[in-house]
């Protein structure tokens, strides 16, 4: 048996082609659009979780907040206000009424239904203003920046006539 010597060449290895200069800038930039884009997403998660949170500890769930005014409803004084709860009870905006704080004659007054993706967690805002200026406070329902007046009539709230709407509005309330 005979022995060959052969002179072993190095294999050649394949080398990546060049990309072109402007190929090379057009995946710098989709990465940093990219990039941006989950910093935008984590950043309004974050300031949304953040405002869920917020609304908890200042209405609870469900949403709920209170005020106190003399409205001229019941034997009311100025140590035994008229107290209004609004509540956002499952999309429903619901005002209960306790003339002079007395809970044996509390009265609802049923608000709006509201829609949209977490509704539920809306909190129901309440003010009392003479809206048309007849020397009594109305009840002002403020939700999503959407205001409803109940006037104050006939020792209760209840929402305006056309004509009375068409009132209020004239008068730029």
């Amino acid at each position: 048996m005979a022995i060959i010597s052969r002179e072993i060449k190095e294999a050649r290895i394949a080398r990546p082609l060049p990309l072109s200069h402007s190929v090379g800038i057009i995946a710098y930039f989709v990465t940093g659009v990219l990039a941006m884009l989950a910093v935008y997403v984590l950043v309004g998660t974050a300031v949304s979780w953040l405002q869920i949170h917020t609304d908890d500890v200042r209405y609870g769930r469900p949403r709920t907040t209170h005020i106190e005014g003399l409205v001229k409803h019941g034997a009311e004084t100025v140590a035994q206000p008229t107290r209004m709860i609004g509540m956002n009870i499952n999309r429903q905006v619901v005002v209960l009424e306790l003339p002079a704080g007395d809970p044996a004659h509390v009265r609802s007054l049923a608000g709006p239904y509201l829609f949209g993706a977490n509704e539920d967690l809306t909190p129901v805002l309440l003010s009392l203003r003479d809206m048309d200026h007849d020397g009594l406070d109305d009840l002002i329902i403020d939700v999503r920046n959407e205001q409803i007046v109940y006037l104050n009539r006939d020792g209760s709230f209840r929402i305006p006539t056309p004509d009375e709407q068409q009132l209020l509005q004239e008068h730029g309330l």
